[in-house]
């Protein structure tokens, strides 16, 4: 499905032309009939010779309401510039092909209307000015097609210059996260609120659970329609009706998004490469307010200059916007910044979330020029940059790409020595840029070194405080160690973690010692007067696998208590549960010892408190 929107000036009979296309009246609302004067947004939908079906979004042409012309302009495929064959080019035929442009709208047609008002000679001459005020712009060279509504002159040629012009225009991608940009919300009898918009980057099913970016209310699909049909899907470009339950129309609002909940979120503040008109009024200074427009989205905003004080009209540069209120907006997105009554430039928009940055500083610029135009999996590296680690799924929600062609990219940096993948990043592994991974590499070599140092006589440091110490999630620490481990970084013996040239060496009298302690606990594994030894001599022996130490203090030698253990274990297979009780008068010990016992099986997952007994979990 296609989008073909008009663009020009007030009463050049835009409006008309669709009437004329399609058989459809856009102008929907009472005000606009009375006044023959399109106000907001108009839609109608047409079946081209080809059996295509697309649909017209109708702008309004008066100055007053170019924000309308802009809330309609931004999901377009094609654009028909409409100018009257009787006034040629006026004011807003300029200021909507400016704003097609920064749009980056690319395939167009110039169509005259009112052909029947001219004759030949002024025809031509219309023709030239059109073609001349579409050089230097992305329309330039675009068709110019003469056409009456009233005669209907042309219009079969228009028609076909369409289809035309579709057969080598690409479908919109589909990167499997729908916005519905919101330009119209209306309740309607026996079925409840319905939203309007042009649907990108995704699709939208019946059934679907969905979300309002802004406000996250959540509802669901109750219904689709498209040109008055129902639909069990939406396709990425298609002009849609949804009608969701669970929001009411008091929670929306034109320049809302209509999404797959979770992943998007309102922006503050966007990094943005910004031009100039050539016929902006005035420079654009550093700081100055504006209004932002994207999709149907409009929001106060000031533009702080990144590498200048001012640009000059036809000037482009580096900046941030930053939004009053936040908005939904992807990196990609084109935009259009606004004064109070003229437009000024636009972009598209690098970067969302932007972090505020210092100005005129190098590093800065080179990064965002990267993210600009450098190849796609060194974007990529600098989306992981912003927040690593990640996943490919995160990745390409912060790129605005698929996850296919996130997963592709990831292998491509990885293999380019770019990026670390801490697993299959195709799957669930997680990524790292490569400087990312030698700075946390380097942190855990110097945590273990500063470990051994301090304790010379521990085989290494446990899994849970060296996730500690590098600030990491479980999930992270364990991927990370292996990783480390798999490269001969560190060496993970299933207990601890150790640098590859740690060795424990201890003199003949601390052997001496620390087998004297293990003989004793193992004559006596519960003694009155508990043995007592050097802590790291005794963290050495937990490493090395002859005791075992609870969270209690209590500490018994490995083989007791293993034979412990099957003693509780047995019982509990015979008689269901045990108690502390129980278990103390098994083992004809102190409750000390028992509930030490019976707490280190917990910890182990070999059994389960409930209430005052124990239940065996496995054994």
């Amino acid at each position: 499905m296609y989008v073909v929107g008009t663009a020009g000036h007030v009463d050049h009979g835009k409006s008309t032309l669709i009437r004329a296309l399609t058989g459809i009246d856009p102008d929907r609302l009472r005000e606009e009939k009375e006044r023959g004067l399109t106000i907001d947004l108009g839609f109608a939908w047409m079946t081209l010779p080809s059996g295509r079906e697309i649909s017209i979004v109708d702008v309004p042409g008066h100055e007053r309401f170019i924000k309308n012309m802009l809330a309609g302009a931004g999901g377009i495929d094609v654009a028909l510039l409409v100018v009257a064959a009787d006034e040629s080019v006026m004011p807003q035929t300029r200021e909507h092909l400016a704003i097609l442009d920064l749009l980056h709208v690319q395939r167009a047609l110039a169509v005259i209307t009112k052909r029947d008002l001219v004759d030949d000679d002024l025809l031509g001459l219309v023709q030239m000015e059109v073609e001349e005020v579409l050089r230097g712009t992305s329309l330039e060279g675009a068709p110019v097609l003469a056409v009456s509504s009233t005669t209907r002159e042309g219009l079969d040629e228009l028609t076909a210059a369409v289809d035309a012009m579709l057969d080598e225009t690409a479908q919109r991608k589909d990167v499997g996260r729908p916005r519905l940009a919101i330009d119209r919300a209306f309740t309607m009898a026996g079925f409840g609120t319905v939203v309007t918009g042009t649907l990108i980057d995704g699709s939208l099913q019946v059934g679907q659970e969905v979300e309002l970016v802004r406000s996250r209310k959540r509802g669901r699909i109750r219904g689709l329609q498209s040109h008055r049909r129902k639909e069990e899907q939406a396709l990425p470009g298609t002009r849609t009706a949804v009608n969701v339950s669970g929001i009411g129309t008091d929670d929306v609002a034109r320049g809302d998004v209509l999404t797959a909940p979770g992943w998007l979120k309102p922006t503050r503040a966007v990094d943005a490469r910004l031009h100039v008109l050539d016929d902006a009024p005035h420079p654009l200074r550093h700081n100055l307010p504006v209004t932002f427009h994207v999709h149907s989205t409009e929001a106060q905003a000031r533009v702080r200059l990144l590498e200048a004080d001012e640009l000059e009209p036809g000037d482009d540069g580096w900046a941030q916007v930053w939004l009053e209120e936040p908005a939904p907006v992807v990196r990609g997105d084109h935009f259009v910044i606004r004064s109070a009554d003229a437009t000024l430039g636009g972009g598209v928009v690098v970067e969302v979330d932007a972090a505020r940055h210092r100005r005129r500083r190098a590093a800065t610029l080179t990064r965002l020029a990267t993210l600009a135009e450098g190849s796609p999996s060194a974007r990529l590296v600098l989306a992981l940059e912003s927040g690593e680690p990640a996943d490919v799924a995160t990745l390409a929600k912060r790129a605005n790409i698929s996850t296919g062609e996130a997963a592709d990219l990831a292998a491509q940096a990885v293999a380019n020595g770019e990026a670390v993948a801490l697993g299959d990043p195709g799957v669930s592994g997680l990524l790292y840029t490569a400087a990312g991974w030698a700075r946390l590499s380097g942190r855990a070599q110097q945590a273990l070194a500063a470990f051994h140092a301090q304790r010379p006589l521990r085989a290494g440091m446990t899994r849970e405080e060296l996730r500690s110490r590098l600030g990491l999630t479980s999930a992270v620490a364990q991927a990370a160690v292996r990783y480390m481990a798999s490269a001969g970084t560190v060496v993970d013996d299933g207990r601890s973690v150790r640098l590859p040239e740690h060795t424990v060496a201890i003199t003949a009298e601390q052997r001496t010692a620390m087998d004297a302690y293990v003989q004793r606990l193992a004559a006596d594994p519960f003694p009155g007067d508990a043995p007592s030894i050097d802590a790291d001599l005794l963290a050495l022996l937990a490493d090395e696998g002859r005791v075992v130490r609870t969270a209690s203090g209590v500490v018994f030698e490995r083989t007791a208590y293993d034979a412990i253990a099957e003693r509780v274990i047995a019982h509990m297979r015979g008689h269901g549960t045990a108690t502390l009780a129980d278990v103390r008068d098994l083992l004809g010990t102190s409750r000390k010892y028992a509930q030490a016992l019976l707490e280190h099986l917990d910890d182990e997952k070999v059994t389960r408190r409930q209430g005052d007994e124990r239940v065996l979990l496995r054994g």
